[in-house]
C-alpha cells in the first residue's frame, strides 16, 4: 500500500505531509514526557524486522495479486503507539529515500495509511479492549486479527479517498474502493494472523514486556536480549535469504488499479512531481531492492519493479543487500531517533534543575 507520487496533487501530499507531520511532533512529546531508553535498542531492531518483513509479498490466492505486512501492528503492541509510530514513520523514510518505494510526495499519506491507523485507532480502541482482561493466545490472536483487518480497511479506505481529492479520474471513487476493499481484506487476515504469531512468541518468552508495554509503564528490568536477538536474527534472514522467495504478482493497491484504470501507473509530469522524481533518482542506491542497471536514472531508463521480479532467480545477491543494508539502515534511524528524545529531554531536565 505504498502509494506513489502520481497518485497525489501536490495540494493533497503537502497537507498529508502536514498531518503526518503534526502526528510526529505529538508522538515525540509523549515519547519524552516517559522516555523509556530501554525501549531505544527495542525500535532500532524492530524497524529494522519491519523493513524485512515488508519485502516478502505473499500471493493472495485466486486473484493474480500479492500483500505484504505493513507491521504498524506489531510495533505498536511491541513499542506502544508513540514509539511505534515513529518507528514505522523511520521505515518508510528509508523505503523511500533510498529504494525508491513509495514517493517522497507520497511519504506523508503512506506513513498516515500504514502507521496513524494501526497505532493510534487499532491498537488503543481495538487490540487494547481485547486484552482488557489479560493476555492469553486466544485474546490476542482475536485482538491481532480484528485490529490489522480494520487497519487495512481503513488504510485501503483512505488511498481511494485520497486519489480521489487529487482528482485522479482514472480512478472512479466507488469502482476504486469496491476493488480496493476486498482485496485489503484478505491482505489483513494474513497480516492479523501473523502478527499475532509474532505476538505469541514475544508473550511466551517474555509475557512481562506485553504487559508493561500495555500499561503504558517502563520496561524497567525486563530482560530484552532473547527478544532483540530473536529479531534481529529474524530481520536478517527474511531479508537477507526469504526475500528471494517473494511473490512477483502486483500488490493490492498495483492490482486494484490495474482492475479499475487498466495501468498499474499513472503519469503526473508537474514541476513538483519531476523535481521529486529526479531528486529520488538519486538519493535511490538500491532502487526496487535490487542493484541499480546502467544507465537507470530516469524512470522511463529503469527496469520495473514487476520485470525485476520476474528475471530474478532465487539466489539474487541484489535483494540480499537491499534487505540487509534496509534493515541497518533502518535500525540505526530509529534508534538515533529514540536516543535524540533521549537526549533532548535530558538536556530540559538539566536546564530545569540548573534554574
Amino acid at each position: 500500500m505504498h502509494m506513489a507520487d502520481a497518485l497525489l496533487s501536490p495540494a493533497v501530499g503537502v497537507t498529508m505531509w502536514a498531518v503526518t507531520a503534526g502526528a510526529a511532533a505529538y508522538s515525540i512529546k509523549k515519547v519524552q514526557e516517559d522516555m523509556d531508553e530501554k525501549k531505544i535498542p527495542l525500535m532500532g531492531v524492530m524497524g529494522a524486522f519491519v523493513f524485512a518483513a515488508q519485502m516478502i509479498n505473499f500471493a493472495i490466492p485466486g486473484t493474480g495479486s500479492s500483500g505484504h505486512l505493513g507491521g504498524g501492528m506489531l510495533l505498536a503492541i511491541l513499542l506502544g503507539p508513540y514509539a511505534g509510530f515513529l518507528t514505522m514513520a523511520s521505515v518508510l523514510l528509508i523505503q523511500a529515500l533510498f529504494f525508491a518505494d513509495g514517493g517522497l510526495l507520497a511519504f506523508g499519506c503512506n506513513v498516515f495509511n500504514l502507521g496513524f491507523y494501526t497505532c493510534f485507532i487499532a491498537y488503543p480502541f481495538i487490540y487494547k479492549w481485547f486484552t482488557r482482561k489479560g493476555i492469553n493466545s486466544k485474546r490476542l490472536l482475536a485482538a491481532c486479527l480484528t485490529a490489522a483487518i480494520v487497519a487495512l480497511q481503513l488504510g485501503s479506505f483512505s488511498v481511494v479517498v485520497e486519489t480521489f481529492l487529487s482528482g485522479k479520474t482514472e480512478l472512479p471513487f466507488s469502482t476504486f474502493l469496491l476493488i480496493m476493499q476486498p482485496i485489503h481484506l484478505a491482505i489483513g487476515v494474513v497480516e492479523g494472523l501473523v502478527t499475532a504469531s509474532v505476538v505469541t512468541f514475544v508473550w511466551k518468552a517474555r509475557p512481562e514486556i506485553l504487559e508493561t508495554v500495555l500499561r503504558g509503564e517502563a520496561l524497567g528490568s525486563v530482560s530484552l536480549k532473547k527478544v532483540l536477538a530473536g529479531f534481529t536474527l529474524g530481520a536478517v534472514l527474511i531479508g537477507g535469504v526469504f526475500s528471494w522467495f517473494a511473490s512477483t504478482n502486483p500488490d493490492g493497491l498495483e492490482w486494484s488499479m490495474f482492475k479499475t484504470a487498466g495501468t498499474a501507473e499513472l503519469e503526473a509530469n508537474d514541476g513538483l512531481h519531476t523535481s521529486l522524481g529526479n531528486l529520488q533518482n538519486q538519493t535511490a542506491i538500491l532502487p526496487d531492492y535490487g542493484f541499480k542497471t546502467s544507465g537507470n536514472g530516469e524512470n522511463e531508463a529503469a527496469v520495473s519493479k514487476d520485470a525485476e521480479k520476474q528475471s530474478r532467480s532465487f539466489v539474487d545477491a541484489g535483494t540480499s543487500v537491499a534487505g540487509l543494508v534496509g534493515g541497518a539502515l533502518t535500525l540505526g534511524l530509529a534508534a538515533l531517533s529514540g536516543i535524540a528524545i533521549s537526549m533532548v529531554k535530558r538536556r530540559r531536565k538539566k536546564a530545569t534543575t540548573e534554574g
